[in-house]
């Protein structure tokens, strides 16, 4: 359960600092228009601190925590963090006007969705599991 609120609290944090970045960014670049930056700042703080917040309170009371959710929970992060850090680089080249070319573009795009896919079979895995913990319990 430590690892658990100590990782709620490295999301925060890093929901924080994308925030930070996001505002600061934007207004040294003098940029007004609409960015993926907008969204890094509540990716971490929902699917992140709030995710992980949720699983300390569901282990707390289902124990669902076995022997594969130590790499379900890798996947999981990996997917965070590779859509989150997908979402600032394609945010960064909006704020800046960068042109890329349609393979870069392409690519951005592609990284992000791979990200989304981890995410979501992290997502999934993990529910799987708290399912069985439940059943088990009734």
């Amino acid at each position: 359960m430590k690892r658990y609120i100590n990782t709620a609290l490295l999301y925060a944090i890093l929901a924080m600092v994308g925030g930070v970045f996001y505002r600061e960014f934007t207004k040294f670049n003098g940029f007004t228009a609409k960015t993926t930056l907008s969204v890094v700042h509540a990716h971490y703080f929902l699917l992140g601190m709030v995710f992980f917040l949720l699983l300390l309170v569901l282990e707390k009371s289902f124990s669902f925590t076995g022997p594969k959710t130590g790499r379900v929970l890798v996947v999981y992060h990996i997917g965070l963090n590779l859509t989150t850090v997908m979402l600032v680089v394609r945010g960064v080249v909006q704020v800046l006007g960068t042109t890329l070319s349609t393979g870069m573009n392409a690519a951005i795009s592609g990284m992000a969705g791979i990200g989304h896919i981890l995410l979501g079979v992290g997502l999934v895995l993990l529910l799987l599991q708290l399912k069985r913990s439940v059943s088990a319990g009734n």
